[in-house]
């Protein structure tokens, strides 16, 4: 399977911009997973915009 990062990152909720893997979800997730974190699909858009992608702060959301 082919990733179609430029389509993806159309839409895709992380405002981290510059990130190289921005768009190619099977790599945001394994990035994001080897250190323990979430990724910005699971945030709301104000605690995204934190950019803290903490198991804490996705609970915490949903308080």
């Amino acid at each position: 399977m082919d990733c179609i990062q430029e389509k993806n990152a159309e839409k895709c909720p992380c405002t981290y911009t510059s990130c190289d893997k921005r768009g190619a979800c099977c790599q945001c997730v394994a990035f994001h997973r080897s250190r323990n974190q979430m990724v910005a699909c699971y945030f709301t858009p104000e605690v995204e915009r934190t950019y803290d992608r903490s198991m804490k702060a996705f609970l915490a959301q949903h308080r």
